[in-house]
């Protein structure tokens, strides 16, 4: 494995004097030997000196600031520039830009990785950015469902980025996809029973692609800052079903709960009613008075009081 060494090449003002003294030197000779001011050889030397100075223009880098330039020299890794500034390096160096800038991207779209190049790669990524479609996949209950995440991303090893991988950023984006698609298998959409979910779990559920998503991102010099889920619903195959069930189950707990209000306020109202001597009932009566104030504390619609003017018993 390539490991990144971060070197500080000599600063260009130097150089860069050089070098234009070198371009007004050369032709200065050249038209010294041609007028026989100076013997004739001297105008192989104008030549000679000429084309040093033009070489070495080539040698001239500027590194901005969250940048970075990884140097070879006849395909052997010399070192990464990352400090901001204006150089010189050896001229025949081939230097590639590599950006440290924090970066983002949405998962989604199904795509897979190609033989064919890095323009191709990158004709990818933005077909697939312009559709923005989040990925099916079946939770751990077998349920389809359309999930997306946004990962924000930087290099931080220059050289691992470049040598260790074909494109560094279509790697980023199918291993991203992946990591989610395996977390999404991992947990159910939703649970009752306190285990964590893919909706009621967020925070736990995005350190957890994170992790995943770090952990398969290492060996190409990338940090995950942050991963979040973004996008998360039942497929449409199946999203009327699940919302008649969430809405069974909401009428469910709202009924629970009513019930045990309006058994509750029975019991208080029989034992205050008891306590404080205004009725005694025999077993009938009371059972008849606990369905009549449940019918009218558990029923949706507004009751119809009927008004007893006989007795208690008739």
């Amino acid at each position: 494995m390539v490991r990144e060494v971060v070197v500080r090449p000599v600063s260009g003002w130097g150089p860069l004097l050089i070098t234009a003294a070198g371009f007004i030197a050369g032709p200065a000779l050249m038209i010294a030997a041609e007028s026989g001011a100076l013997p004739p050889w001297f105008a192989a030397v104008a030549i000679l000196l000429i084309l040093i100075t033009v070489i070495n223009t080539k040698g001239f880098i500027a590194v901005a600031p969250n940048d970075a330039r990884v140097l070879m020299l006849f395909g052997a890794y010399r070192g990464s520039v990352k400090e901001s500034g204006f150089y010189w390096v050896n001229p025949f160096y081939t230097r590639r830009q590599v950006s440290l800038r924090i970066r983002n991207f949405e998962t989604g779209g199904g795509s897979s990785g190609s033989g064919a190049g890095e323009e191709v790669a990158q004709a990818a990524r933005v077909s697939r950015r312009k559709a923005g479609r989040p990925s099916k996949v079946n939770d751990r209950d077998g349920n389809p469902v359309d999930i997306s995440a946004v990962v924000v991303w930087r290099v931080v090893e220059t050289a691992e980025a470049l040598l260790e991988v074909e494109d560094y950023e279509h790697y980023v984006e199918i291993q991203s996809e992946s990591a989610l698609r395996k977390l999404a298998s991992r947990h159910p959409y939703d649970s009752e029973d306190h285990e964590i979910s893919l909706r009621g779990n967020t925070d736990e559920v995005c350190d957890q692609l994170r992790d995943d998503i770090q952990a398969r991102l290492s060996k190409a010099g990338v940090e995950v800052i942050e991963a979040r889920i973004s996008h998360l619903a039942y497929s449409p195959e199946i999203a009327a079903a699940m919302l008649k069930r969430q809405q069974a189950s909401a009428v469910i707990a709202a009924r629970m709960k009513i019930v045990e209000g309006a058994v509750g306020i029975v019991g208080m109202a029989l034992t205050r009613l008891g306590q404080e001597g205004y009725l005694d009932l025999d077993p009938e009566r009371r059972a008849a008075m606990v369905s009549n104030l449940l019918v009218v504390l558990c029923g949706e619609a507004q009751p119809q009081p009927v008004i007893n003017t006989g007795s208690l018993y008739q």
